[in-house]
């Protein structure tokens, strides 16, 4: 990718989160953001479908970041309470980003698509848990109680609070399975 091409991906990007950060989704049109972005829509149109696309796109990349907070992915598995705090730092690093791209309706977005990265990449070290429903579970457990209690209760208590209840909780879970 050549520089003018970097600069015109990013002048989207920027504009995007600019404008998403006032606006649901579902609001925003190409002609604003092509405005906005000081480009012409047939630009935009050359690397995006539609806002969907660009907003689909710039989640994903956010998901990938948080899921590189995660060094070992096996240890989701075989040590939960570390995972889960990395996981957490993920969203903590990212907060800002997330608030954007997954306001509204877009909310429930983050963690499905974590939780389908996430086990995309655990069934390839692991391909017997695919078809393991206490497995599947039992990931899906920890990433939506992780992720919800993040969401929920950082700012009220805030991350080191919040990372030890979930330690805690993770810890009699695993002791009550053992």
């Amino acid at each position: 990718m050549d520089l003018r091409e970097k600069k015109t991906l990013r002048s989207i990007t920027n504009a995007f989160l600019e404008i998403r950060s006032k606006k649901a989704l579902e609001k925003i049109t190409v002609k604003e953001l092509c405005e906005r972005a000081e480009i012409s829509k047939a630009t935009f149109y050359l690397h995006y479908r539609d806002i969907y696309d660009l907003s689909e796109k710039l989640q994903m990349e956010i998901i990938k970041d948080i899921i590189k907070y995660i060094r070992e992915p096996k240890e989701i598995i075989e040590n939960p309470c570390k995972s889960s705090r990395e996981l957490i730092e993920g969203f903590y690093a990212n907060r800002a980003i997330i608030n954007i791209l997954f306001s509204g309706a877009q909310f429930s977005n983050l963690p499905e698509k974590i939780e389908s990265e996430i086990k995309s990449v655990l069934f390839g070290i692991f391909p017997d848990l695919k078809n393991d429903v206490y497995a599947n579970v039992q990931i899906t457990y920890r990433l939506m109680g992780s992720f919800y209690a993040f969401k929920h209760y950082e700012k009220t208590f805030g991350f080191e609070s919040v990372m030890q209840a979930v330690e805690h909780i993770t810890r009699l879970f695993d002791d009550d399975i053992n």
